[in-house]
């Protein structure tokens, strides 16, 4: 880099440029249109940006204009050489003395963007989320693609959550440069900006379209789009219905505009025919097209003081605008109502029964209700009721534009229903200002995890840079699960997303399979008393056996996992360990625990809570959020090696995640193994070959018995497929085992 504006040698180019040129050019008028509109108004508003790729123009502006993050100022100056090693920083692909990645630029947002908010590797869910973002007095920019527009549907529906009685101002901003990476946009084939401004009022927007080349156009349309929904705003609130018609920028530009290339596919990365630091014609073309854009200095300082002047007008710089930093404290965490479990649980005719779920319910209502200063959004994708959230619904009810009398529907809502699973988890994920929970089948989860790996990417990223995120831990509910969905075919069977959620980080994303109503309670409990993370918690809603006191709960949210002294047998020569991990699982688990015992087998029973917690730790914040080893050794003493690990999801990834407790050919793994249908909740156990007989035949092989000691005649033939399994493993269908 050369402030002179000299042109560059063969010398001066990179031997292999990497970058999302095109994007991130069209991205550098956005950026400073935004920043020209904050000094204007003197306010800072808040900015997102969904096409994470263009980091570059953000990051670059930040140097020019002094709006760093520690790591860049330590790192970056406007000068010959503090900018030379910027450019060279990006796609270095250098580890530094720690093995880690030496540059703090990305080729998407990071941590070190200042004031970025998402990493924006998934395109479209700045697109869901900008309009949940704000609280009331804030204001957001958010400048959304129109590949995004394609890629992720739900975008459409932003007017029918904005509300001005509880929403800030959104300035919603489509960068429309007309291309994907190898071809035109479905919009510019489908008929372009007129086509787009149609579709755009028939959804309850006002689109306003601009030059996407100049950087006053975007200040202008900042302005005008606030004045606007203001304005709209004040209407509703005077008695005009909603949904307003939001204003939407639709800005202009050729992809790359300014730039050789612009336009072209060349435009997605380097818009040029060939390599400039070997072809001397590409850097003829670079220097060219590098010429037409310079400003030489002294015209760029003048334009940064005019930027610059946070300390006269007393506002915050960008880098601080108040989404980057939420900082939300939860002033009252009622205690739950703990259900009573009664004593001589070894004896199944004691159990008391009760919906997880339900408990789960008042435990989140309750909390709501005790801070009303906290803007709540529940995310739900299909039917509140049905997964008994009866408490949440009727007191915060459905949003809805027109609301109909005797339901309980708002248009003050704080339930966000839509048909489509992003669309939901991107509400609850974006109101990072109050609390949230969504709610979900289980097997219809997995569409959510892409914006959940998105958080956990970022707010990981934040927590080992010693600045961890101050919002509120957010639940994603997996219910009508796999195993209470026995009824309805293998489609809704499916635990892929406690999977998936389990092989991401674990101390932000933590993956916790509820036994029963009293750690439903506790543990939702317990997702509000953390901040800056993901919960995953799998819980049934059908009655399930109330086995764990309040004590009991604590113990094992503290750490992972509990023996149940009042199972097993013998313990003090155990030879067996049996582990349970889900609610179902621990019911048969416990029924093979019983026939152990008949036949004078010592064994123990552990239930496994958060198996997260035991596995070996693959970073350092895995580490310290690892049970600790005397209490691993405590459950599970390293002389007895015979394991059972029954389990709600497949058995292969939670025999993978405790790796520390698998004793490879001495444990065993029983789970779920992809056979389904319409079938009892017992029915399915025993088709995935999870019954508590299945359990005890595991339970032979492993202690070197014939399994004909430990099951009579009857079993081992329904076992061995030679008689059905009805009334001899399982209830018959009829015997009240549906869910």
């Amino acid at each position: 880099m050369y402030l002179d504006g000299r042109p560059l040698g063969p010398e001066d180019f990179k031997p292999r440029p990497e970058g999302h040129t095109g994007g991130a050019l069209n991205m550098v008028p956005a950026y400073v249109g935004y920043l020209a509109a904050n000094a204007i108004m003197g306010f800072t508003r808040s900015w997102l940006m969904g096409q994470g790729h263009c980091v570059a123009a953000i990051d670059s502006v930040n140097l020019l204009v002094d709006n760093l993050t520690p790591a860049h100022a330590e790192r970056y100056s406007v000068t010959d050489e503090g900018l030379t090693r910027y450019v060279r920083d990006f796609y270095s692909y250098r580890l530094d003395d720690a093995g880690s990645q030496d540059s703090p630029l990305g080729s998407h947002v990071n941590v070190h963007t200042a004031g970025g908010l998402a990493e924006g590797g998934y395109l479209g869910f700045a697109e869901l989320q900008y309009v949940h973002m704000p609280l009331p007095g804030e204001r957001l920019v958010a400048f959304l693609s129109d590949g995004a527009f394609e890629e992720q549907r739900g975008s459409d529906w932003a007017p029918r959550w904005w509300r001005a009685a509880d929403c800030g101002l959104v300035a919603p901003i489509m960068i429309k440069n007309g291309r994907r990476i190898d071809q035109r946009t479905t919009m510019a084939q489908s008929g372009g900006t007129d086509w787009f401004t149609r579709h755009l009022e028939l959804n309850e927007f006002e689109p306003i379209v601009f030059d996407g080349r100049d950087p006053a156009a975007f200040a202008w349309a900042i302005l005008e789009i606030e004045r606007k929904l203001e304005a709209a705003g004040m209407a509703a609130k005077g008695g005009s219905a909603y949904p307003v018609a939001l204003p939407y920028g639709v800005a202009l530009a050729p992809k790359g505009a300014g730039f050789y290339g612009e336009g072209t596919n060349l435009a997605h990365n380097l818009p040029l025919p060939g390599n400039p630091s070997v072809d001397a014609e590409s850097a003829r073309l670079f220097n060219d097209s590098a010429g037409d854009l310079f400003v030489p200095p002294d015209e760029l300082s003048v334009a940064l003081d005019t930027l610059g002047r946070h300390d006269t007008t007393h506002r915050v710089r960008e880098r601080d605008h108040p989404l980057a930093h939420r900082d939300i404290a939860l002033p009252i965490v009622p205690e739950p109502g703990f259900r009573t479990v009664p004593d001589g649980r070894a004896d199944p005719a004691t159990w008391s029964r009760s919906s997880p779920m339900i408990a789960l319910d008042e435990t989140f209502a309750a909390i709501v209700a005790a801070n009303p200063q906290l803007r709540a959004r529940v995310g739900n994708p299909d039917e509140m009721r049905s997964n008994r959230m009866n408490r949440t619904l009727d007191l915060l009810e459905f949003r809805v534009t027109d609301p109909e009398p005797g339901i309980p529907e708002s248009v003050l809502g704080g339930v966000i229903t839509a048909l489509n699973e992003e669309a939901v988890i991107s509400a609850a994920l974006a109101n990072k200002g109050g609390i949230n929970i969504t709610v979900t089948y289980e097997a219809f989860g997995a569409k959510m995890h892409g914006a959940l790996r998105q958080e956990i990417i970022f707010a990981k990223q934040h927590a080992d840079e010693g600045r961890p995120p101050g919002w509120l831990s957010i639940p994603l509910v997996l219910t009508s699960h796999t195993w209470e969905n026995a009824k309805n075919e293998q489609s809704h069977q499916d635990p892929a997303m406690a999977e998936a959620m389990l092989g991401e980080t674990s101390d932000v994303s933590r993956v916790v399979f509820v036994p029963d109503a009293n750690s439903a309670a506790g543990a939702l409990r317990s997702v509000f008393r953390t901040r800056g993370e993901l919960w995953t918690l799998v819980v049934p809603k059908s009655p399930v056996p109330d086995l764990f006191t309040s004590v009991e709960v604590e113990q094992l949210l503290a750490d992972g996992a509990m023996r149940i002294d009042w199972a097993g047998h013998d313990i003090a020569r155990q030879q067996l360990i049996l582990t349970a991990v889900g609610a179902y699982q621990l019911e048969q688990v416990l029924r093979a625990s019983r026939r152990l015992a008949a036949r004078d087998v010592a064994h123990s029973v552990v239930y496994l809570l958060e198996p997260g917690r035991y596995r070996i730790a693959r970073n350092t914040g895995e580490e310290a959020h690892n049970a600790p080893a005397p209490r691993r050794d405590d459950l599970y003493p390293p002389e007895i090696a015979s394991r059972i690990f029954v389990t709600h999801t497949r058995p292969e990834p939670l025999l993978g995640t405790v790796q520390p407790l698998n004793t490879g050919p001495s444990s065993v793994g029983l789970g779920y193994t992809n056979h389904g249908g319409t079938l009892t909740v017992e029915g399915l156990l025993y088709v995935n070959r999870s019954s508590w007989a299945h359990i005890v035949a595991a339970a032979a092989r492993l202690l070197d018995q014939s399994p004909t000691t430990l099951l009579d005649q009857a079993e081992m033939e329904a076992l061995n497929g030679r008689r059905s399994p009805e009334s001899v493993i399982v209830d018959s269908p009829g015997d009240g085992d549906a869910t």
